[in-house]
């Protein structure tokens, strides 16, 4: 008997312009967006759920509305991708990812994104958690 085929999804998290560009861009900001965006192009074509997420504030920097919370230039996004909001380094706090993963059936999750340190590693760690 063989095991039934996994179906994954790529998380993309905080990818955006006020992260790779001017004061706080991200080191190697531009070959980080290289990468993820053929890690995705193998996903979709996997089919393969590709899921950004777009970190924002009420005001100030990466507030909802600004140029610096805009997907990152350079970026390859398709129609298919889905974006979800959030407020919090944790990915799934208070945002609809968790229903979305449920909704798609994905049983194993690739995460990237920019400043690794911060809401990639948050986001990876719950992530973990639910695999208990």
């Amino acid at each position: 008997m063989t095991s039934p085929p996994i179906n994954t999804a790529l998380l993309v998290i905080d990818v955006q312009q006020g992260l790779c560009e001017g004061e706080h861009d991200a080191f190697e900001s531009r070959q980080v967006i290289a990468r993820i965006n053929k890690v995705s192009e193998k996903a979709r074509a996997a089919a393969a759920a590709v899921i950004f997420m777009q970190h924002e504030s009420e005001s100030g920097y990466l507030e909802f509305g600004t140029d610096a919370r805009q997907l990152a230039r350079g970026l390859h996004v398709e129609p298919t991708d889905l974006r979800i909001r959030k407020t919090t380094p944790d990915s799934f706090h208070r945002t609809e990812l968790a229903e979305v993963l449920e909704r798609h059936a994905v049983a194993s999750l690739e995460i990237c994104g920019m400043h690794t340190e911060f809401c990639v590693d948050t986001t990876t760690r719950r992530a973990l958690a639910f695999d208990d």
